[in-house]
């Protein structure tokens, strides 16, 4: 087996570190370290291999396996696309990298649902292509209580992820695979209200129907990448406060701040996002938005709205049930699982950082040697 300076490269962007921060754990030269992941130094010694799996906290075969060809990146769209360091927008899509993966594998075993998205024309206005995804998915004008089942019943994947930054609100990432292309969606653990995980996901949503996917969005201008980011939150709006049931519900009030509360619990959307539709609605002009926006300014409640730490919403499930199904029926043991995973997908991994990956309890996927126990049949006691 072939050292593969490629798994070094993601090893290290995993784990959020630079070239030259590895260097230095390694006490290697920076420029070692680049010509070992540039393929130009294809022989490390086996003592270098051991020490980049023990600081990186990949096993060896990892740096040794050649990469899954089925699994090919497209675009990923950041909301915080010009605010984040581009090192952490680097390593949430590593992470996704090994998830596109993990549901490659998984795909042998268990029929996911199929992508199930409508075609969006491109002149269609984006009030209408909320309301086509809406009528598409059968969900009416009705509340969504749970827009992560949603999407996961529709074929798109969604996970939550730890950061070191909170400047990731959430991304979504198209993903290759064969001849078919799956969407996935993160969403940062950091900012896990309700209401704030509704918009982001919803607002990638309005990415993947209105937007093209095979362009490079890192070459984007400042102004025509804000567009993508205006229009992915009028599409979040539009879709989780639809235009009629919207203007029903807020009636005559949309002037009363005390209103927008009692509409957050049947909505599940952030006040702030519900006053600024009633503006883009016309139901309240640019001086009153912009008043009842100071006031939650004033009371403080801006970044931390009332209701907050009361509503709840569905947390990703869709891959995590279906490893917890396959090891708890007994399809596979976790020795299996994690040996597959290397064997046939090319991705050795400790079976912590699946877990983390997958959300899963710790030690689900603990390979421990079951020490089998004898049965006896108890004799009569002598009488």
């Amino acid at each position: 087996m072939r050292f593969n300076g490629d798994r070094l490269k993601s090893a290290r962007i995993y784990r959020g570190l630079t070239v030259a921060e590895l260097a230095e754990k390694l006490k290697l030269q920076r420029q070692t370290v680049s010509s070992y992941e540039n393929n130009k130094i294809t022989n490390p010694d086996d003592s270098i291999i051991k020490k980049m799996s023990l600081i990186l906290e990949f096993p060896e075969e990892y740096f040794l396996e050649k990469d899954n060809m089925e699994c090919r990146v497209g675009s990923t769209y950041f909301r915080s696309l010009l605010t984040t360091n581009k090192k952490y927008r680097n390593q949430q899509i590593q992470k996704m990298n090994f998830i596109s993966v993990i549901y490659l594998y998984l795909n042998d075993y268990i029929e996911f649902p199929s992508l199930n998205l409508p075609e969006i024309h491109e002149d269609t206005d984006i009030e209408e292509a909320a309301m086509i995804l809406r009528n598409y998915w059968k969900l009416g004008e009705r509340p969504i209580n749970n827009i992560i089942y949603t999407v996961e019943q529709n074929g798109i994947l969604v996970t939550s992820y730890d950061t070191e930054t909170n400047d990731i609100d959430a991304f979504s990432q198209m993903v290759k695979i064969g001849e078919n292309y799956i969407f996935l969606i993160g969403y940062s653990k950091n900012k896990g209200t309700a209401a704030r995980i509704h918009f982001d996901i919803a607002h990638e949503l309005g990415h993947m129907l209105l937007h093209v996917w095979s362009e490079d969005i890192e070459t984007l201008s400042k102004e025509e990448f804000k567009e993508r980011e205006n229009q992915a939150n009028e599409f979040a709006s539009a879709f989780l406060l639809p235009k009629e049931a919207f203007i029903r519900d807020i009636g005559d009030y949309a002037d009363r701040f005390i209103y927008y509360r009692e509409l957050k619990k049947k909505w599940k959307v952030s006040i702030s996002a519900m006053i600024r539709r009633s503006y883009t609605l016309n139901l309240i002009d640019y001086n009153t938005y912009q008043n009842l926006m100071i006031t939650m300014q004033k009371r403080g409640i801006k970044k931390h709205e009332p209701l907050d730490d009361v509503l709840i919403t569905a947390i990703p499930s869709l891959l995590k049930t279906s490893v917890k199904m396959l090891i708890d029926e007994g399809y596979l043991t976790t020795k299996e699982f994690m040996t597959e995973l290397a064997g046939d997908y090319g991705l050795s991994l400790n079976s912590r950082e699946v877990e983390i990956l997958l959300d899963l309890p710790k030690d689900t996927l603990k390979i421990s040697n079951i020490i089998p126990m004898h049965k006896f049949i108890i004799k009569r006691n002598k009488s």
